[in-house]
C-alpha cells in the first residue's frame, strides 16, 4: 500500500480544515439531519456561487463557501482513492460529513 499514503494524509488535512469551518458555523457533526442538508447544499452550489460567496466580506458565508470547496476536495479524494483501490477516511467528521455528501449525491442521481 506504499505509495498511497497521500490519500490518508489530504483526508486528515482536509478533515482538519472542515472542523474549523465548522467551529466557526456552529456545526452540530452528530445531527445527521443538520450534516445532510449541509451537504445538500454544497452540492447545490456551483463553482460560481461559490466564488461569488468566496468574496463575501461575510465571514460566516466566506467558511461556508470555503466548508463547500473542501467538501468537492473531500469528495475528489474518495474518488481518486477508490480508482485505486484504497478506502480513504478520515475521523469522525469526514465520516459524518463524507455519508451525508454521498447520500445526498445517490439522491441528486435518482433524482435527475
Amino acid at each position: 500500500m506504499s505509495g498511497f499514503g497521500h490519500f490518508d494524509r489530504d483526508a486528515q488535512e482536509l478533515e482538519r480544515e472542515i472542523v474549523r469551518r465548522g467551529i466557526a458555523l456552529g456545526i452540530d457533526w452528530n445531527d445527521a439531519a443538520a450534516v445532510r442538508a449541509l451537504a445538500r447544499e454544497a452540492l447545490a452550489c456551483d463553482p460560481a456561487c461559490n466564488l461569488e460567496a468566496l468574496r463575501s466580506p461575510d465571514l460566516k458565508r466566506r467558511a461556508r463557501a470555503e466548508l463547500f470547496a473542501l467538501a468537492a476536495l473531500m469528495l475528489r479524494t474518495m474518488t481518486q482513492s477508490a480508482e485505486f483501490g484504497v478506502h480513504t477516511h478520515g475521523g469522525p467528521v469526514w465520516k459524518a460529513f463524507g455519508r451525508a455528501l454521498i447520500e445526498e449525491a445517490e439522491r441528486r442521481k435518482t433524482e435527475n
